[in-house]
């Protein structure tokens, strides 16, 4: 026969579950979607909430109960209740964090996977594996992994060269011989950005586009995304690179092809080459 604190025990965890899955459902605390990488990373931004409202709310709940359950009578000076352990407990509170730490792992990485996961740049080009075996391309254009938008699965991908220095990006469109302050691109496009840095290691973040890749000195790096939103979104340095590196700072521009066209034809040095 269940003991009544059992059944409350039960009854409070299947509340705290359903209410964990509701707010990992339904309060959405990130920015725009704007890139096919986007919902793949809120699938695990939505299980990581649901598992941390849960955890906050039964901890803060049991601290609670606790002060009031437990506390000290007025007039009590004795010690506390002897209590030598209690192995069930321990058993149990070492074995679901163990599954859910597990479970987190897994997911994460089947995530990792999905959104390109990260391989030698080597293994796209034997001839020169000697000299790309330092390099890395996250995002897997080329393999089966690949993210790409469904309007152009065949597209060839825009190439553009990032530059991170202390404290700016700079943007190289080699085709048309382009510098620029600002990522031009045009919308369902599949990009692939070269990033090389200068001096330090700096990280190249769009909160809308859920990247986040650090730029390595002497490691160059292939960044692949397909931007799926018009509009302007930051571009923010999110490692420590210097006493400026809170203003190191640039905006991506993801446009319509036919603004994009417009705006590469006047700004590429040879303006009859089409992207």
């Amino acid at each position: 026969m269940l003991s009544p604190i059992t059944i409350i025990s039960f009854l409070v965890s299947i509340c705290l579950i359903i209410g964990g899955i509701w707010v990992g459902n339904n309060v959405n605390l990130l920015p725009a979607v704007a890139s096919t990488n986007a919902p793949i990373y809120d699938e695990l931004f939505k299980v990581l909430f649901a598992i941390g409202t849960i955890l906050f709310i039964g901890m803060s709940g049991l601290v609670i109960f606790s002060l009031i359950k437990f506390r000290r009578k007025p007039g009590d000076v004795d010690d506390g209740e002897s209590i030598e352990g209690n192995l069930s407990l321990e058993i149990l509170w070492t074995a679901i964090p163990a599954i859910v730490v597990l479970f987190v792992g897994l997911y994460s990485y089947d995530i990792y996977d999905r959104m390109g996961g990260m391989e030698s740049l080597g293994s796209h080009n034997n001839h020169s594996h000697h000299i790309n075996e330092e390099r890395r391309i996250w995002g897997g254009i080329g393999s089966s992994n690949s993210i790409e938008s469904p309007l152009n699965a065949s597209s060839t991908p825009l190439t553009v060269d990032l530059s991170a220095m202390q404290f700016a990006f700079i943007f190289h469109y080699p085709e048309g011989d382009i510098i620029s302050g600002e990522l031009h691109v045009p919308v369902d496009k599949p990009i692939a950005l070269t990033m090389e840095s200068k001096d330090v290691i700096h990280a190249f973040w769009v909160p809308e586009f859920r990247l986040k890749q650090d730029v390595i000195p002497g490691q160059p790096t292939i960044l692949n995304f397909t931007p799926t939103k018009v509009g302007r979104f930051p571009i923010i340095c999110a490692e420590l690179c210097g006493p400026y590196h809170g203003g190191m700072r640039a905006t991506v521009v993801v446009e319509k092809e036919e603004d994009y066209q417009q705006w590469y034809k006047q700004n590429a040095k040879q303006v009859d080459l089409e992207v």
